[in-house]
C-alpha cells in the first residue's frame, strides 16, 4: 500500500522539523505500567503527526458528550498499550478541538484513523470491541511496516490508564448527545433547543446548542469555495457568515469575530441584529472566559453604539 498521494492532513510544517530517530532505533525498556496513549488538542497535533515518520499513530476522534465515549476509549487504551509501544493512540475530543475532525472530514465520532508517515488510513467509524480493534491495528501495522515504518514510540507519562469511575451522564442530553454524536445534527439541535426553552437559564444546554449549530452549518461547506464567494458578494450575510464559521470552526477566532463585528458596522435594523446574534452565538462556543470575547464583546458595542 503506498502513500505517495497527498493525504487529508496538512504536513508542510514536517519538511523544517528537526528528524526524529531512525525508524526502528532501539529504545530502553519501558517502565512498568507503561502508556502509550496521549490526549492531543489542535496545539499539539502538528508534533503528533511527524512523529508518525518514526512509528504508527493511531487518531482517535470522540465527543465527551457521546455516552459511550468513555467506555470505547478505555477499550482503545487497554488495546492500544498491549502492543507495548508499536503504535501511539492519539486522542482527540472533537468537542475541544472541531478544527481536527474538519480537517480529517469527520462526519460522527468515534472515528479511528491510523497515519503512517503523515498519511491518514482510515480504518473504522463507530465502537467495536477489542478482537475487531486488534484486528484493525494489526493489519495497520503491517502496513506500516511494508512502507518502512517500524519504530517504536515512547511511553507518554510513564503511567498506564487505569480505569475509574464516571460521574453518571446527565439524563437530560442524552437524547440529543446520541444524536450529536452520530452526527445527526438536526436533531440534536432540536433537542437542545427544547432543554433550552424549558429553561432559558441553562447555559450548558446553551454551549452544546451552539456547538451543534455550528457543526451543522459548516458539516458540508468548502472553505476555498466559501471564501471566493465571500470576497465577491461582500454585502451576503450568509456568505460572510459562512466564512466566519468556518473560520471559528478551524481555531481562527479573531478572524471569525473581527468578519461578524465589520458586519455589523456596515448593516442595520434586522440585518445587524441576525449578525449580532450569530456573534453572540460565537461568544457562548469560545467561552465568557476567553480573552478574545472579551475584547470582542468591547468592539461589538463600539460597533452597535
Amino acid at each position: 500500500m503506498s502513500f505517495s498521494r497527498p493525504g487529508a492532513i496538512d504536513l508542510s510544517a514536517l519538511k523544517n522539523a528537526a528528524p526524529g530517530a531512525p525508524a526502528g532505533a532501539p529504545r530502553g525498556p519501558a517502565p512498568a505500567g507503561a502508556s502509550w496513549v496521549l490526549d492531543v488538542t489542535e496545539q499539539n497535533f502538528q508534533d503528533v503527526l511527524q512523529s508518525s515518520l518514526d512509528h504508527v499513530v493511531v487518531l482517535a476522534l470522540w465527543s465527551s458528550r457521546a455516552p459511550q465515549g468513555d467506555d470505547f476509549n478505555r477499550v482503545l487504551a487497554t488495546v492500544a498499550n498491549s502492543y507495548g509501544g508499536r503504535l501511539l493512540l492519539a486522542r482527540v475530543d472533537v468537542d475541544t478541538s472541531p478544527q481536527i475532525a474538519q480537517m480529517l472530514g469527520a462526519q460522527g465520532v468515534p472515528f479511528v484513523v491510523g497515519v503512517v508517515k503523515g498519511q491518514p488510513v482510515p480504518l473504522f467509524q463507530g465502537t467495536a470491541d477489542e478482537a475487531q480493534v486488534r484486528q484493525y491495528l494489526d493489519e495497520l501495522l503491517r502496513v506500516a511496516q511494508a512502507n518502512g515504518v517500524t519504530g517504536s514510540a515512547p511511553p507518554v507519562g510513564g503511567v498506564a490508564e487505569v480505569a475509574e469511575e464516571e460521574p453518571a451522564d446527565d439524563p437530560r442530553f442524552a437524547v440529543a448527545d446520541d444524536a450529536f454524536a452520530e452526527g445527526d445534527y438536526a436533531t440534536a439541535i432540536s433537542e437542545y433547543e427544547k432543554l433550552l426553552a424549558a429553561n432559558p437559564a441553562d447555559t450548558e444546554a446553551a454551549e452544546r446548542l451552539a456547538g451543534a449549530r455550528l457543526l451543522d452549518r459548516t458539516a458540508d461547506a468548502d472553505l476555498t469555495a466559501a471564501r471566493e464567494a465571500a470576497a465577491q458578494n461582500p454585502d451576503d450575510l450568509d456568505a460572510q457568515m459562512l466564512v466566519a464559521d468556518l473560520d471559528l470552526s478551524g481555531g481562527h477566532v479573531d478572524d471569525a469575530f473581527g468578519r461578524l463585528i465589520d458586519l455589523v458596522r456596515r448593516t442595520a435594523g434586522d440585518e445587524r441584529e441576525r449578525v449580532r446574534g450569530r456573534l453572540v452565538e460565537m461568544f457562548t462556543i469560545v467561552g465568557s472566559d476567553d480573552p478574545r470575547v472579551a475584547q470582542a464583546r468591547r468592539k461589538l458595542a463600539s460597533a452597535l453604539f
